[in-house]
């Protein structure tokens, strides 16, 4: 009978009663997130100068661990350098050491975490309903999840989350106490937040929580709760006591004044016209539950409340685990931290990283096994149905499951592409060379968006670029604005003394001009140069004004490498 084995493949828990064991499902997941990340691994290596987008912060300067010379007294280098997590650091420079470029590292590591992220999912869903289609469902869904988004495919420190998230809460629901105490120092190691997402669940199992999805008696394990609370405050401890360089931490009121954080900033945060994007729908202040919501089948898992209300209806919820009670109870800690986040703004950096990965975790877990319930319910219909008709009971059987069964297998090919992955295609291919052939000490001045590409590419220090205008500490982001407006001002200026004392002061090297730089329209059309003020408009007015800057008399005799768009200017040759 095809519906009786249908449902024995599907949704029996004893995978020694027939030939998919649990080891099959397992395979069949990994398998799929092997076919996601080799279509991004292709991405990533199409050709020579391709890097994702926030690579070009965190792993430009891991070069040095090839070349010590490289960047030599770089602001932008040396901030980056400083707030890598030390595990970030140590995952590249191992490879580095056998002179495996950390840029090759980073394109291939989104295929080794999602690998790990997949196991530790499948792991974690069977724990909560053991059946190990639940465990195939919450693969897929997480890996066309973390495809469809930036964060894991970036190779940054945000890429551990879900790895590392997903890892500690198998063991913590283990009650392992070796793998929740490893998996603590490896979030402390690689992605701070994550600790104290970790360590409001261990305060919840040593004090009960109330508020559960699943009603039971809880079995406190102290041990576990103590050792892992110790843990945590060891692996805080070093970033509390050892302040940075670069500090302090801009204050709330610091950030209101700078355009940076405004709706249309370089780092928008603040969105006072549209409060309902602030809370939910931003990506640096909001709750971000979009994020979780994908793909569409998602949604189903806002279902799972409702349907262990109604256990009767579906037998399958009996088989639910009492486990499955730190689902709801991820979501409150993590919405715990994100208004604390928001109450000690930017002191717990930003509060849109405690709620994020929390919740697609969370949203995900939930539809697997709300999607599992939901078929096997309507496999019992049509069994009840088989003695009448076996047409109409196949049917009922067979159809909506292949229907959701291919959603979940081929949902990125309904779409234009397979994920959002910014993967930045470096086009000024003559100007990395001319760069890469110069000294390792020179400094590009530029307000070009090319000057983004140049310190991962050319493998040379710039002045400034809005790539690197991360404001989250003063000590770096004032003298970098700073900088900024300097090159403004020398850039635009019609006194040749000026600009020649502002080459000097920050030794720069060569400055980068593309077509049209000096009319009002691209200053004014560039966002990024616009929030420095007054200089953009002074700069402005000048133009309007018809004065020449000072530069663009030497923008022919002082050219070193002219293309179809750019033009690199040696300063030598000004300052002669």
């Amino acid at each position: 009978m095809l519906i009786n084995k249908l449902n024995r493949v599907l949704f029996s828990d004893d995978s020694d009663s027939f030939k998919t064991p649990n080891h099959f499902w397992l395979g069949a997941s990994l398998l799929f997130a092997f076919l996601y990340s080799s279509i991004s691994l292709y991405q990533a290596f199409d050709g020579l100068y391709v890097v994702r987008d926030d690579a070009r912060q965190h792993v430009f300067w891991m070069r040095r661990f090839l070349d010590p010379e490289l960047f030599p007294d770089d602001l932008i280098a040396d901030y980056f350098q400083s707030i890598a997590p030390l595990g970030y650091k140590t995952i590249y420079a191992i490879p580095a050491f056998f002179q495996i470029d950390p840029l090759v590292i980073s394109k291939i590591l989104p295929a080794i975490l999602m690998a790990i992220a997949v196991y530790y999912t499948f792991v974690l869903s069977t724990e909560l309903l053991p059946i190990p289609f639940t465990g195939f469902i919450s693969a897929l869904l997480i890996t066309q999840n973390i495809w469809k988004q930036d964060s894991l495919v970036s190779g940054t420190p945000k890429a551990f989350a879900i790895p590392l998230l997903t890892a500690f809460l198998y063991y913590f629901i283990k009650k392992s106490i070796l793998g929740t105490n490893i998996s603590l120092i490896l979030c402390g190691l690689f992605y701070p937040s994550l600790v104290f997402i970790c360590s409001g669940l261990l305060l919840i199992h040593f004090f009960p929580f109330k508020f559960r999805l699943i009603d039971f008696e809880p079995k406190q394990d102290n041990i576990l709760c103590i050792s892992g609370l110790v843990t945590a405050f060891l692996v805080l401890l070093p970033y509390a006591i050892t302040s940075s360089q670069y500090a302090p931490t801009i204050t709330a009121e610091a950030a209101r004044s700078l355009p940076d954080f405004g709706i249309d900033g370089r780092s928008s945060f603040f969105n006072d016209r549209e409060p309902w994007d602030f809370w939910f729908n931003g990506s640096r202040s909001g709750i971000r539950i979009t994020s979780a919501l994908i793909p569409a089948l998602a949604y189903v898992g806002i279902l799972l409340p409702f349907i262990v209300s109604f256990r009767k209806l579906f037998p399958l919820t009996k088989k639910i685990s009492a486990k499955i009670n730190v689902l709801p109870q991820l979501v409150i800690v993590s919405l715990v931290m994100f208004f604390t986040a928001h109450l000690l703004l930017f002191r717990l950096h930003l509060p849109s990283r405690y709620t994020e990965n929390p919740l697609r975790i969370a949203v995900i877990l939930s539809a697997a096994i709300s999607i599992t319930i939901i078929l096997q319910y309507l496999l019992d219909q049509a069994i009840v149905f088989y003695s009448r008709n076996t047409l109409i009971a196949n049917i009922v059987a067979i159809v909506p499951i292949t229907l959701i069964v291919l959603s979940l297998c081929f949902y990125p090919y309904s779409i234009k592409r397979l994920n959002s992955a910014k993967y930045q295609q470096g086009d000024a291919i003559a100007l990395y060379e001319f760069l890469q052939q110069q000294p390792k000490d020179i400094v590009v001045a530029s307000l070009v968006p090319e000057a983004d590409n140049l310190p991962t590419f050319a493998q040379r220090s710039i002045l400034v670029s809005s790539e690197y205008a991360i404001p989250y500490h003063t000590g770096y982001y004032f003298p970098f604005r700073q900088r900024v407006i300097d090159l403004i001002n020398a850039q635009y200026d019609s006194n040749l003394l000026a600009l020649k004392r502002f080459i000097r002061q920050y030794r720069i090297s060569f400055f980068l001009l593309e077509s049209g730089i000096f009319t009002p329209e691209y200053i004014q059309n560039n966002s990024w140069i616009w929030q420095h003020q007054p200089a953009a408009q002074n700069a402005v007015d000048h133009l309007n004004q018809g004065n020449a800057p000072a530069l663009k008399a030497y923008e022919a005799k002082c050219s070193v490498l002219k293309t179809d768009r750019y033009n690199l200017m040696a300063t030598k040759c000004i300052l002669n």
